[in-house]
């Protein structure tokens, strides 16, 4: 197989577009404009040391995030305006994706969030393998009021919080102070039902535990609110759930305004898109690297890991930083599986780049991961990259992010890419306009955080072909993203 693109190059074209898009100003948003968005080890209740340990999330508390990095682009928190405090409790099983997910649009819209663990220690191991560490302990908030308690689903994440007899009172008591309220996946019928929270309420889940609702109040919309009550299917519904919690807890102006910072309906309308097809299935588990900084969007690597563990794919998180301890967006901190210095001596059939600007400056200094990259192109293996969905227009000229040929090389085929929207116009014709996800022979791309699923869900379909593809999509309770030879 004849090896068309230099990957390094491509890697460098990354991190150049990125750098020129931080390096535009930032207008925060008015006083008025804030003022007006912003209004399984044995199960135990009680108490918890953090632990350490690999592949770890940790969320702070949107209290202590005081680094401009931590808000620009969103509503930043002010002393003068209340804030809506928000509780995410986790459990071992629960389904990362969903909680990763609720966090971080929450807190992108000024949300307080709160994540508490319902077990002994802090740090609890999700249903995929990522391990997330909590705030603080159920029992240490257990006397706090919330504006809106969220569960998020997995299992056996639902039934070990339906076992918190804290969490079950909070809740209680939460519901019957007409205050909002949601679950999503397993959790409506898993958590809530048992608590006798869903009496007269219309609700919905995923369609594997749809049976154990009341059949006559069971509905199968991604989304139902019925009163205080929000309930949602799956992994791929939870941008919409917690878009929708974001409109009840704010209102309709602040959910529209992170529904366009994510590209959302944007990304809804793109397809997707392959060009010079070459064969990407090969003998044995696939092994893919995604290579972390301080301030890599957290979202899209949770995303990517998931679905592609969901796969049976072999999935290494590599930090590049001197510890494994990542600072992510919107204070999340991520522990790496490895750092990249004792990853980098192993092959990888494709190498992942997470998209934010700050994060590919931190990548690009890597020698180790320069050196990787590089033996990739040598090798014709697979590499491509999730571009950052840019929360401002870029007003200055920005150099392409898109691969080019290396004419030193002797290649004259350039790779087409796509990108988000704010910088298609300023790519000119070496970007596919309109496209989410982008497959040019061994590279693929992704146009923002939205299109994070139909990334990982299309190296799915190139490596072990589209009836897995299809089949992890169901799981997710998404529509799987076809090209024309799916049909």
């Amino acid at each position: 197989m004849e090896c068309v693109l230099s990957s390094s190059r491509f890697f460098q074209r990354l991190s150049s577009s990125a750098s020129a898009r931080r390096a535009a100003p930032f207008s925060p948003p008015s006083a008025t404009a804030v003022a007006r968005f912003r209004k399984p080890p044995k199960l135990s209740s009680t108490a918890a040391a953090a632990g350490g340990g690999s592949a770890v999330i940790r969320y702070v508390s949107s209290s202590t995030r005081s680094s401009p990095r931590d808000t620009k682009g969103f509503f930043a928190q002010t002393n003068s305006v209340s804030c809506k405090r928000v509780l995410v409790p986790i459990a071992y099983g629960t389904e990362e994706m969903e909680a990763v997910i609720l966090v971080d649009v929450l807190r992108r819209a000024g949300a307080h969030v709160t994540v508490a663990s319902v077990e002994p220690l802090l740090e609890v191991e999700t249903s995929g393998g990522i391990k997330l560490v909590a705030d603080t302990s159920i029992a240490s908030c257990s006397v706090e009021i919330f504006d809106l308690i969220a569960l998020p689903g997995g299992m056996p994440g639902s039934a070990r919080l339906r076992d918190c007899e804290v969490l079950r009172n909070m809740t209680s008591e939460h519901a019957e102070g007409k205050r909002l309220y949601g679950a999503i996946c397993a959790a409506p019928a898993i958590t809530l039902l048992p608590w006798g929270l869903l009496r007269r309420k219309q609700c919905t889940g995923h369609p594997a535990f749809m049976h154990k609702l009341p059949t006559f109040w069971a509905v199968t919309s991604n989304i139902q609110v019925s009163g205080g009550l929000t309930t949602s299917r799956g992994p791929g519904t939870t941008f919409e759930f917690a878009l929708s919690l974001v409109e009840q807890l704010f209102d309709e102006s602040v959910s529209r305004t992170i529904r366009d910072l994510l590209l959302l309906d944007a990304s809804a309308d793109c397809k997707n898109e392959e060009v010079n097809e070459v064969d990407w299935s090969i003998d044995h588990i696939p092994r893919v690297l995604v290579p972390v900084a301080n301030s890599s969007e957290v979202m899209q690597v949770v995303i990517v890991a998931d679905i592609l563990r969901r796969a049976k794919i072999s999935v290494t998180i590599a930090s590049v930083e001197k510890s494994l301890q990542i600072l992510a967006s919107h204070g999340t901190k991520l522990i790496a599986d490895e750092l990249i210095g004792k990853a980098a001596k192993l092959t990888y059939d494709l190498v992942i780049l997470p998209g934010d600007g700050k994060a590919l400056e931190r990548l690009n200094k890597s020698r180790f991961l320069k050196k990787l990259l590089k033996e990739q192109e040598s090798a014709c293996r697979f590499y491509g990259a999730i571009f950052l969905s840019s929360p401002a227009p870029a007003p200055a000229p920005t150099p392409t992010p898109t691969p080019t040929p290396m004419q030193s090389r002797g290649l004259e085929k350039e790779k087409k890419a796509t990108s988000c929207s704010s910088l298609v116009d300023k790519m000119k014709n070496k970007l596919v306009n309109g496209r989410g996800v982008v497959i040019d022979g061994n590279v693929i791309t992704s146009s923002g955080l939205a299109t994070a699923t139909d990334f990982a869900l299309a190296i799915v379909r190139k490596l072990y072909g589209a009836a897995r593809a299809r089949s992890i999509a169901e799981g997710l309770v998404c529509e799987y993203p076809r090209l024309e030879r799916d049909y």
